[in-house]
């Protein structure tokens, strides 16, 4: 699969030092400026065919959220790697080593009572098609260039996210992450951004990737004297972009896969109506790349216009009706109204940019409203309808 039909990865990085790790594995990189300031480099992996966009976005949960989201509009990636070092939470896990993240846990959130603390976790899981992919580059000892008898090893687990730097086995920090998540392998500061961005990016796989250079125990200022910061973040990029390569190519055959199984249900008959039978109260979706003529959506029979610009009306309007009758919160059909600005905005020219900026757009009110079954149906037969003007 050549270049030009894969989707970038996006690359985030928190330090200069961890941003230059993966930088050394981009050949033919460029400047992208963001229209608000962020600069991105978008390269090429070297001896590879996937493209990488790499940014540094600085430390903490909310700047790699802010960030993420920002190179997941601009990018409209196949996944988001965030790539850094960490502090180790278990002596099983050897300075340098690896580790991947099965889950994040923002561990900050608690309820504060008389009693004390109550954890009140948020987690986002490793998608299963990421995991997979990265645990055979474990066992397979192939992410190594060129491969080598000496490997750090991968460990997979949660990984702890907050806003502090631990260095402490006995701090009040130290003894909630004992009690609350014991199973946490790391800990680190802007993997539950860079992950809430993901999940409402219609559930973007977002990898968080972590070399350990310090165990948390009051020896980090001797680990960082002796550089094991530089040998665990050139560790994680290795790894990182071996597994950025593969996802890639892993899911740009998916997408190819589904854009032919498209084309092949519309073209054959574009001048008829498409239409899913189900009984009883089952509900289907469209099934469609391009969309000519009508769409009968339900039982009623009711139509809707292949027009992308009618079908858009028509949504505004039920969302409108979802709101008033309270099956829509005011955050979300706020939220919901900004992304149907942008698109509206993205008709108005015919550019690769702009096509791709109204799929966003649409794919973000989908995961908006992912829990009203009628709107979600109606959404995708916008997101079908958009697909079809590519």
């Amino acid at each position: 699969m050549s270049v030009a039909n894969t989707r970038p990865i996006v690359v985030l990085t928190a330090l200069d030092l961890e941003y230059q790790a993966v930088h050394e594995h981009l050949v033919d990189a460029r400047l992208h400026r963001h229209p608000q300031g962020t600069r991105f480099e978008v390269g090429r992996l070297a001896g590879g065919q996937c493209r990488v966009a790499l940014a540094h976005v600085g430390v903490g949960n909310q700047s790699a959220a802010v960030l993420a989201e920002r190179a997941i509009a601009e990018f409209a990636p196949a996944a988001l790697l965030f790539v850094g070092v960490a502090g180790g939470l278990h002596r099983h896990i050897a300075l340098g080593d690896v580790v991947v993240g099965t889950h994040v846990y923002a561990f900050h959130g608690a309820t504060s009572e008389d009693e004390g603390l109550w954890g009140r976790p948020r987690t986002w899981p490793l998608s299963h098609r990421a995991e997979q992919i990265a645990r055979h580059l474990s066992r397979t000892r192939s992410w190594a260039r060129p491969p080598v008898n000496s490997l750090p090893q991968v460990h997979f687990g949660p990984i702890a996210a907050g806003e502090v730097v631990l260095n402490s086995t006995v701090s009040a920090l130290a003894r909630w992450l004992h009690d609350h998540y014991n199973d946490a392998l790391a800990i680190e500061m802007e993997g539950a951004g860079a992950s809430q961005a993901g999940l409402l990016n219609s559930s973007l796989p977002v990898i968080v990737i972590r070399g350990v250079s310090d165990h948390a125990d009051g020896t980090k200022e001797s680990t960082d004297r002796h550089l094991w910061q530089q040998r665990a973040v050139a560790n994680a990029a290795s790894f990182a972009v071996a597994l950025a390569e593969e996802l890639a190519v892993d899911i740009g055959k998916a997408d190819t896969a589904e854009t032919r199984i498209g084309r092949r249900s519309t073209m054959q008959v574009p001048n008829q109506n498409i239409r899913n039978t189900a009984s009883g109260n089952a509900r289907v979706g469209v099934q469609a790349g391009a969309v000519h003529g009508g769409v009968t959506i339900g039982a009623t029979g009711e139509q809707v216009p292949a027009d992308l610009s009618a079908a858009l009306v028509g949504f505004r309007n039920d969302l409108q009706n979802a709101r008033s009758a309270g099956t829509v919160d005011e955050d979300t059909y706020a939220a919901a109204e900004a992304e149907l600005a942008a698109a509206d905005e993205a008709l108005q020219t015919d550019s690769p940019a702009t096509r791709r900026a109204l799929l966003v757009a649409l794919k973000k009110v989908r995961g908006l409203i992912g829990d009203v079954a009628d709107l979600t149906t109606k959404i995708g037969v916008a997101i079908a309808i958009a697909q079809g003007l590519s």
